[in-house]
């Protein structure tokens, strides 16, 4: 800091000293000498360049969809007040003042843009607190998705990007203080205008195309990001006290899920399943049919099904967190959370099923490709992940193994075994997480072989650096993606599925924003799939709707009740 302000112009040492001008000095300077009228344009086009990036800095909203034209048309209350500051200072205070006044501005303008893209992929701001480990997650998914060269370009501009922002403010602070200074009667009075020009506007509430002319909107960013901090702060106390209520941890193992003996009970997630894609009518025509289609299918192998809503923690990422408060019953709506569930003794409907001893448990996790520590918190007897399925093929962009693959490994690995006892699996469907593009699409199942046959199939899908140029075709390949993993499913059931058969499905979140359309629903789809009628009769009080399809009226449950209604409904009180 003191390097930059002891670099200030000779305006300072002009006004400390009393001296009227600067003799031009042999050296780097000579060339204003010789090239007045270029130094002078130069000169001013970089100090208006200055004051406008201070300018947008002070203006700058944290959402791209704000990001409009007349949002910059305002007068910043955080602009006037430092500027009445800066010219109030003595000399060397000054200076000081102007160095943090870039370095906050600067701070402020990359949070900001850190919000943009957290709203963008999250539908939330950036959190100061507990959000710092999603940075190296976000640059792992660059990796998987577009490669190491992608991964390493992208993280490289970012970095080069937000380290030029903070030192583009503080020479922009610097040199329009010195101009202040140096013209401090106009500067005075500009200052005097400016803030009686915000006063009027605020009484009387002048706007300009529905925005209003005077903004505090830093202000009242601060503090909005100083209760977030709070909150995250105190979060982790709030959370104990949620987790040591548990309504079965003095269940007798014999009383546990007694309606469900005997019978195989597949929890499926599928990645990015969102009500958007029943809702929005650019892609539910798409989407009814093949729920349509499905129900019908399964109904002439016997099958009945029951539908409804569950609203989760997270929206457009995450899935641990939404597949964590499925399980556990628990609120786990950020890695803070996460964390202190995974370390935790909390019973999860894996955990209880095993306690049972009735059941073996099994998971089916392709997305996982490195050490998951945490995979032991889940109470899986064995976990399958993409190194385990026997899979061949190519990945598809960030989907490391097409969901008919993962179906049928499944049934190869567990189910199809003989003299085998009971199974629940947690079954984590990935070909529909993002980028959505290539999708791989249904063949015969015989055809399936190690996966070397998906070779071919990739390489007539779609790059994913083309679709999401364009909004649209994001949309459409998220819906081809959703397609994909509901006929895996549908088909797996009605090809391998039997009298033993329970299957849960549920989307895990909705997607990102550029496909919800800025929908700020939280909403996923779940259905209980099964032959035997005297599953679903336990459900019947639920209120779902028949069919793979949940009406748009259907019941709305938090995600982390699901655990504890599901217990209970297949528990001994209802047998």
């Amino acid at each position: 800091m003191s390097q930059v302000a002891g670099q200030l112009p000779d305006a300072e040492a002009e006004e400390d000293t009393g001296t009227e001008g600067t003799e031009e000095r042999p050296g780097p300077r000579g060339w204003r000498a010789r090239r007045p009228r270029l130094a002078r344009g130069v000169s001013v086009t970089t100090t208006v360049l200055a004051g406008a990036l201070l300018l947008c800095s002070l203006l700058l909203p944290n959402r791209l969809e704000r990001l409009t034209f007349d949002a910059f048309l305002r007068i910043p209350a955080e602009g006037v007040l430092l500027a009445g500051l800066l010219l109030s200072l003595p000399p060397r205070w000054r200076r000081i003042a102007a160095v943090a006044t870039g370095s906050l501005l600067g701070a402020l303008t990359v949070l900001k843009i850190l919000d943009m893209g957290f709203y963008q992929v999250l539908a939330r701001p950036f959190d100061l607190v507990l959000d710092w480990i999603l940075l190296d997650d976000a640059t792992e998914f660059l990796r998987e998705s577009f490669g190491r060269t992608g991964q390493v370009l992208a993280v490289t501009g970012v970095l080069v990007l937000l380290v030029a922002v903070l030192v583009a403010t503080i020479l922009s602070a610097v040199r329009l203080t010195n101009l202040m200074v140096r013209h401090r009667p106009v500067a005075a009075r500009t200052t005097l205008i400016l803030g009686t020009a915000w006063i009027t506007c605020v009484t009387l509430g002048v706007q300009f195309t529905d925005v209003p002319l005077a903004s505090k909107i830093n202000a009242d960013y601060v503090d909005n990001r100083v209760e977030q901090v709070r909150a995250g702060l105190k979060d982790a106390e709030v959370f104990e006290k949620q987790a040591a209520v548990d309504a079965f941890a003095d269940t007798p193992p014999d009383q546990l899920l007694t309606g469900l003996r005997g019978k195989d009970v597949l929890f499926t997630f599928i990645e990015s399943y969102g009500r958007v894609a029943i809702d929005d009518p650019a892609m539910a025509g798409q989407i009814d049919t093949v729920l349509d289609e499905g129900t019908d299918r399964l109904e002439k192998a016997g099958f009945a099904s029951r539908s409804g809503w569950l609203r989760a923690p997270v929206t457009g990422a995450g899935s641990w967190l939404a597949h964590s408060t499925f399980l556990s019953g628990l609120w786990i709506k950020n890695q803070q959370r996460y964390r202190s569930l995974t370390t935790s003794d909390r019973a999860t409907l894996n955990s209880y099923f095993r306690k049972t001893g009735a059941w073996r448990t099994v998971g089916i996790v392709p997305g996982v490709r490195r050490a998951w520590p945490e995979g032991e918190f889940f109470a899986l007897d064995h976990i399958y992940d993409s190194e385990q399925l026997g899979y061949h093929g190519p990945y598809f962009s960030w989907t490391p193994v097409p969901d008919q693959f993962s179906l049928e490994a499944f049934e190869r690995l567990e189910r199809g075994k003989k003299d085998r006892e009971p199974i629940m699996a947690e079954i984590i469907l990935a070909s529909s997480h993002n980028p959505w593009a290539p999708v791989a699409h249904m063949i015969d199942w015989e055809d399936l072989g190690d996966g070397s046959v998906f070779h071919g199939i990739k390489e007539q899908g779609k790059d994913p650096k083309e679709v999401w140029k364009d909004p649209d075709s994001v949309r459409a390949e998220y819906a081809n993606a959703i397609e994909y993993s509901l006929r895996s499913l549908v088909e797996y059931v009605e090809r391998y599925g039997d009298d033993d058969t329970v299957l849960v499905f549920l989307g895990d979140h909705q997607p990102v924003p550029t496909v919800t359309a800025g929908s700020r629903s939280k909403d996923v789809p779940v259905t209980i799939v099964a032959r035997d009628p005297k599953v679903l009769e336990r459900v019947a009080d639920w209120g779902w709707t028949d069919g793979l399809k949940p009406a748009e009226d259907a019941p709305q449950w938090p995600m982390n009740q699901f655990r504890d209604r599901f217990m209970t409904a297949y528990g001994p009180q209802r047998d």
